[in-house]
């Protein structure tokens, strides 16, 4: 398969693969012009990196995740390891998250939205970040 045919299949975009080709992630064969050429196990990765990525992991993770799928002696512990500090992480992103959503929906409450100049918003995001 060229490139156009496995973005296609993978539906990952060419300059994506690309991508995943220059920092190492795959690595497809090359033909006596230069061109890539990929085979199924390359769509199968390239696959597995866009699930992955859709659930956030990140390049390392998938990189690491990537080789833990192909060590067949691998501990099912080590994946579940990388998948809890994860879920860790987007929980501690949704915190952050509803943190910063009451702050703002303070600021909108006190508001009034109205024709005069005095504005709570602007003066809270004026105030230092410990005043909230």
């Amino acid at each position: 398969m060229n490139i156009g045919d496995v973005a296609t299949a993978s539906g990952l975009p060419a300059k994506t693969i690309r991508y995943y080709e220059d920092i190492g992630l795959i690595t497809p064969l090359r033909d006596a012009n230069g061109y890539r050429r990929f085979t199924e196990t390359h769509l199968h990765k390239l696959a597995f990196i866009a699930r992955a990525r859709g659930l956030g992991f990140s390049i390392e993770q998938c990189r690491t995740l990537l080789a833990l799928y192909e060590d067949r002696g691998r501990a099912s512990a080590d994946v579940k390891a990388v998948a809890e500090t994860h879920l860790a992480e987007i929980d501690a992103k949704m915190a952050e998250l509803a943190e910063m959503r009451r702050v703002l929906a303070e600021l909108i409450h006190a508001c009034a939205g109205d024709h005069r100049p005095d504005c709570p918003i602007l003066q809270g995001l004026a105030a230092p970040a410990d005043a909230d």
